[in-house]
């Protein structure tokens, strides 16, 4: 499916000839839209206020680092956040599923439990997002919840929505799937609270830092390295993530030389993905790592990271959050 990705942010001539079934995929989201318009699909509000976190293009834009720093700054003003999810790459045999930080990412995928770790929010997953919020609130004591990639999930009510856009690609040609990679119209932004853009140079949005920090060892998280430190190694670089070409260019710009290895989102690591029979490091996302660290050897790390969000949006979301009044 790269070739059809590629042709998303690239001029190739696949695109017009898929252009017919994007009108038809719009079509569809107007008359959805519609019909919860109408009330004939319903919308379920929760008991507590409900922040979305998602975006309107297929592929990773950075919702997990920010939903982390989203929770922590909730956190920090007092707030008992909850966090629900779709478990995407998840296959468990019954919904809701709880995750932890020691969950198996085969049954509730691999970003709740990063999410789970950098948090330790109360976290369910669930297709149906409205069930996940339920368990959540009967189970735990929320007063607010976060809903990672859930914009798009209609049937759960929303107070705030914040969409996260990846400043390199932007929205590549403006097309609908599966000419293109919008999964709503541009129009959709009109409606958004609040847009934040990752590596982005838009000054009317939000701009959110991703930094790396310190390499963690995956048979040992307490045994930690300074990406300097691997400064003029060649190592073996793996990504199973949206984008993977950011990964590799931020270990680049440390001076590292890269043997790239790109798997596909939420690839499902098995032992032999990771065997390259050499002595050099190897470097993944965290994302990566949850589902190699049963077999990966010492000399295996994962690579952090943190963000940080330009002009004091935390102050705008609480502000906004303190002015919802409670559905029930």
């Amino acid at each position: 499916m790269q070739w059809l990705i590629n042709s998303w942010y690239q001029p190739q001539p696949i695109r017009w000839l898929l252009w017919p079934l994007s009108l038809l995929f719009k079509a569809v989201l107007k008359l959805r839209a519609g019909l919860f318009r109408l009330n004939i699909l319903k919308q379920h509000y929760l008991a507590v206020p409900v922040i979305i976190v998602g975006n309107i293009t297929v592929g990773g834009t950075g919702k997990t680092p920010f939903v982390i720093w989203l929770a922590k700054q909730l956190q920090q003003a007092g707030y008992r956040p909850g966090i629900i999810s779709r478990g995407y790459g998840g296959h468990a045999e019954y919904y809701p599923q709880n995750v932890m930080a020691n969950s198996d990412p085969m049954i509730v995928g691999d970003e709740p439990i990063i999410i789970s770790r950098h948090t330790m929010c109360p976290m369910v997953v669930a297709p149906d997002r409205v069930a996940a919020g339920i368990s959540l609130l009967k189970q735990y004591d929320c007063n607010v919840i976060i809903a990672d990639d859930g914009l798009q999930h209609y049937a759960l009510g929303r107070d705030i929505e914040i969409v996260i856009i990846d400043g390199q690609r932007q929205f590549g040609n403006q097309l609908c799937l599966p000419a293109g990679p919008l999964r709503e119209p541009m129009s959709r932004l009109n409606k958004i609270d609040f847009i934040v853009e990752n590596h982005g140079e838009n000054t009317a949005n939000h701009t959110m830092t991703l930094s790396q920090l310190d390499a963690v060892n995956l048979t040992d998280r307490t045994k930690k390295r300074t990406l300097s430190s691997f400064k003029g190694q060649t190592v073996h670089a793996i990504a199973g993530i949206g984008n993977p070409q950011r990964f590799f260019e931020q270990l680049s710009s440390q001076g590292l030389s890269l043997i790239s290895h790109i798997f596909d989102d939420h690839h499902p690591f098995i032992a032999e993905d990771i065997e390259f029979n050499d002595q050099k490091a190897i470097l993944m996302t965290e994302k990566d790592a949850v589902k190699c660290q049963h077999f990966a050897d010492n000399n295996t790390w994962y690579i952090p990271i943190e963000a940080s969000i330009s002009g004091k949006l935390d102050q705008h979301i609480l502000q906004k959050l303190a002015g919802i009044t409670p559905h029930g």
